[in-house]
């Protein structure tokens, strides 16, 4: 055999296996968390028209698509090495439209590169299924999520599981796909059933994708944050701590609002301390933003104070040390190792 038809053959082996792979972790992660069978019925290869394609919109599942320039240089990729990874879409109801479950990226950059058509795997899923493939697909096989995309994606499965009103089965339902385990979870990954032994949503979910019900929770709480400070978490962290973003994630939208200003100040970045004082004076779920703007310039006179206040003097009572001091150099060594040991046991 000729090496060109070689290469294609190997290419078209590894194309089918890309995309079975990507739907096969999407039917997995739907039968594992829905206690349903993927629909059995072959799906539909073909060339679909682009302007045909819609954006996945069953539930905000959060996912943003490539920057320009990542676009771009993809878009040249798919033009020199063609399209080997069909995307796939699900029929929309009365009209001869397509919502794309997997393959946005792709789709865009293909447009790109002048083509007005796109392969295509056509399947019918209800909803379950059809976020199931939209998330599993992105979860696993793309590393640069954020946190705030992971726990849209989150929540989407949990609220989806929700509103099929599945209850929790019993402990020993440990086998992924057992049709005795069921689910149980809430729009905030929270569980409803009293025995604490019993799985739950959010345990499959984090068993699935390989995190920790917590790493759940957090993402989830922090898809909370309106998009104003989404947007600062996720572009600009240094002005906006992980773990003050927790706590303004447990105010609600109006309230949150008041934040988006604190963080945006030039040189100046909200902290664990401010973060206290304002939830003391204010707290969550809601409060005005005025109260909350007055608690934080409470927050930041006291923090001023602080500066200003002379050093504390600290003295230590020599002969306790005595033993050590002798394998210790000067007294600025000394410093410097309490110093670090500080930093590591504080931070």
């Amino acid at each position: 055999m000729a090496k060109k038809s070689m290469d294609d053959l190997l290419k078209r082996r590894m194309s089918a296996a890309q995309q079975a792979s990507e739907l096969e972790v999407g039917n997995e992660a739907y039968e594992t968390m829905f206690q349903a069978k993927a629909d059995a019925a072959a799906p539909r290869f073909c060339e679909l028209p682009i302007n045909s394609l819609c954006p996945f919109r069953t539930a905000d599942i959060g996912f943003h698509p490539y920057p320009p320039e990542k676009l771009r240089a993809f878009s040249q990729q798919l033009a020199e090495q063609g399209i080997y990874e069909r995307i796939i879409v699900r029929p929309i109801p009365n009209s001869e439209q397509y919502e794309i479950l997997a393959g946005h990226n792709r789709t865009e950059a293909w447009r790109l590169t002048g083509h007005s058509t796109i392969p295509a795997e056509v399947v019918e899923a209800d909803d379950a299924r059809a976020i199931s493939i939209a998330v599993a697909t992105n979860l696993l096989r793309r590393q640069d999520l954020t946190i705030i995309e992971r726990g849209k994606a989150y929540r989407a499965l949990l609220d989806e599981n929700n509103r099929h009103g599945q209850r929790n089965a019993t402990p020993s339902s440990t086998t992924f796909g057992d049709s005795r385990q069921k689910l149980d979870g809430d729009s905030n990954g929270e569980t409803f059933g009293e025995n604490r032994q019993r799985y739950n949503a959010r345990k499959i979910v984090a068993d699935f994708f390989g995190v920790t019900e917590y790493e759940i929770r957090k993402a989830i709480k922090l898809a909370a944050l309106i998009p104003p400070l989404a947007d600062i978490l996720e572009n600009s962290p240094r002005k906006l701590p992980i773990a003050c973003a927790e706590r303004i994630a447990d105010y609600d939208a109006d309230s949150q609002r008041a934040f988006v200003e604190m963080c945006t100040i030039e040189g100046y970045t909200i902290n664990k301390a401010a973060m206290q004082k304002i939830v003391h004076i204010c707290p969550p779920p809601s409060a005005e933003c005025q109260a909350l703007y007055e608690a934080w310039r409470q927050a930041r006179a006291d923090e001023e104070l602080r500066r200003a206040a002379p050093p504390k003097k600290i003295t230590f009572d020599r002969r306790k040390f005595a033993p050590y001091l002798d394998k210790v150099g000067s007294d600025k060594e000394i410093e410097s190792l309490f110093l670090e040991f500080l930093r590591q046991r504080i931070g």
